[in-house]
C-alpha cells in the first residue's frame, strides 16, 4: 500500500472473516487482552447481525484488507443527539502509518454526517503514542476522565 488514495473502505462482508478475525486479535493482543477465540466469535457474529448495535469498516488496500474499525450508534442525553462511538480501531503494523485510520475515521465522519450524528468519539490508551499523533490530527482531545466499575455481584 503506498498511500491512502489505494485504499477502499467499504462496511465488513461475510467473505472478510478470516481477515478481521486476524485483525481483532491483533488489536486484541495490542491491548493485552486475554486471548479469547469466544470473544472474538461473538464480536464477529455482532458485526454480521443487521439487529445488532455494532458495525465493522475495513480499509482495503490492492492486496486485501489492511485495517478495521468497529462502531455503534449512540445516544447523548447531555446534548439531545446521537454520536457514533468507535470502540476498535486497529491496523496491520506492516502497514502503519500510510493512511488506514486517518481513512477508516474519515468514513466515520462522512457516516456520523449522513446520519445527523454530533460527534465520532473514541478512546485510547495513555501510551498509545503512535496512534495519538493521528488523533490529534483529526480530533479535539477532551478533559474527561475514563473510570469502569464492576458490576454489582448478585
Amino acid at each position: 500500500m503506498s498511500a491512502a488514495s489505494s485504499l477502499s473502505i467499504r462496511p465488513v462482508e461475510v467473505s472478510d472473516e478470516s481477515r478481521w478475525r486476524e485483525l481483532f486479535r491483533g488489536y486484541r493482543d495490542f491491548y493485552h487482552l486475554q486471548e479469547s477465540e469466544e470473544i472474538v466469535s461473538r464480536v464477529w457474529e455482532w458485526l454480521n447481525d443487521p439487529e445488532h448495535e455494532c458495525s465493522g469498516l475495513v480499509a482495503e488496500a490492492e492486496d486485501g484488507i489492511v485495517a478495521i474499525a468497529d462502531y455503534r450508534h449512540f445516544s447523548r442525553p447531555s446534548t439531545g443527539s446521537v454520536g457514533i462511538w468507535l470502540d476498535d480501531l486497529f491496523t496491520d503494523p506492516a502497514v502503519r502509518g500510510r493512511g488506514a485510520g486517518r481513512a477508516l475515521i474519515a468514513r466515520l465522519q462522512e457516516i456520523a454526517a449522513a446520519d445527523g450524528c454530533s460527534v465520532v468519539r473514541w478512546i485510547t490508551a495513555a501510551d498509545n503514542e503512535r496512534a495519538q499523533a493521528l488523533y490529534d490530527n483529526m480530533a479535539r482531545k477532551t478533559n474527561w476522565v475514563t473510570y469502569d466499575a464492576e458490576p454489582a455481584q448478585a
